[in-house]
């Protein structure tokens, strides 16, 4: 994505006018939070070279700003949620309240409004190809909606929200869903607060939290809205290709500016996200797609108001 690698670009539902401006000790700060967002402030201090009490203090400013979250993202194997598509969704009339109902979808954790060929841009993650299908129509009914032209994903090749491998942890029980709810929603809770919300000892908490995170269950981390890393600019792209896909998916997955990548079925063979600093680094990727051997075409659009981008809590009703 980017001139921070790891940060998550795709970030943070958008919330109002709220600013944070950070400065060399808060991006330490974030950055630590990006890998392990469960960080002690004792820890977190030694690392950015701060006292206890100013990197709590640090902390909750980046907090309350609301321009950094921290929360826990679950595997979408523990959700049930195996397939997944991207909408590029054409109007008539204006596109915000559009782009607004679709958001109110629990199935769409990722909808914006967009400068290209179509006004609006959607991704759905459901329970299976049924939901998916149902999810797609619902849309096409929406008022004002003139045409939704979905690519079905394959396999998401890059996604900062998508836990490596399988979950660990053969069942869950109704407790640890309830610590992974609780998470969800704030990823520092403290055991003993936890602990009272789910009805088990701090002690006993902290195991099953620990158990869950370390089986690869769920990942607690910072996220950030993309504006505060530098990186404001967000531009999605689809990739026709001439012949086999996997040596140029790969090749594209590892620039750092390229955030997101799936393989997908439809009028084109990979789609994906660019989270860069300017105008000339978004054309410079570009440029460099489409020389990329194998590539026949490269379509683009740039996200101009990001309505939703709330990957951590997929499963709930905004």
């Amino acid at each position: 994505m980017d001139p921070t690698p790891g940060a998550p670009a795709r970030a943070v539902e958008p919330r109002g006018n709220a600013q944070v401006d950070l400065d060399h000790t808060d991006l330490a700060v974030v950055r630590e939070l990006q890998t392990d967002g469960r960080l002690t402030y004792e820890t977190l201090a030694q690392r950015v070279g701060l006292s206890r009490p100013a990197t709590r203090a640090r902390v909750q400013r980046l907090l309350a700003g609301g321009g950094v979250r921290v929360v826990a993202v679950v595997h979408p194997a523990v959700r049930e949620l195996t397939a997944s598509a991207h909408l590029s969704i054409g109007v008539s009339g204006p596109a915000e309240p559009v782009a607004r109902a679709i958001a109110a979808m629990p199935q769409a954790p990722f909808v914006t409004l967009t400068a290209g060929s179509r006004a609006v841009m959607a991704e759905l993650r459901t329970k299976g190809l049924a939901e998916l299908d149902r999810a797609v129509e619902s849309i096409r009914s929406l008022k004002g909606v003139d045409v939704v032209d979905p690519l079905i994903s394959l396999e998401h090749l890059k996604d900062p929200y998508l836990l490596a491998g399988r979950p660990e942890v053969p069942e869950l029980d109704v407790t640890d869903r309830l610590i992974l709810d609780e998470l969800e929603r704030d990823g520092r809770l403290p055991f003993a607060e936890l602990a009272e919300r789910v009805g088990l000892s701090p002690g006993a908490a902290r195991a099953r939290t620990l158990r869950l995170l370390d089986g690869g269950v769920a990942k607690v981390l910072a996220l950030v809205r993309p504006e505060l890393l530098g990186l404001g600019l967000l531009c999605g792209f689809a990739v026709r290709l001439d012949g086999e896909r996997d040596a140029v998916a790969r090749r594209m997955a590892a620039w750092e500016r390229v955030s997101f990548l799936s393989a997908c079925i439809g009028r084109a063979e990979l789609v994906g996200t660019i989270s860069a600093e300017s105008l000339t680094a978004v054309r410079d990727t570009l440029e460099d797609m489409r020389a990329c051997a194998g590539v026949r075409a490269v379509e683009s659009w740039i996200h101009l108001e990001l309505i939703k981008e709330r990957y951590d809590l997929t499963n709930h009703t905004p």
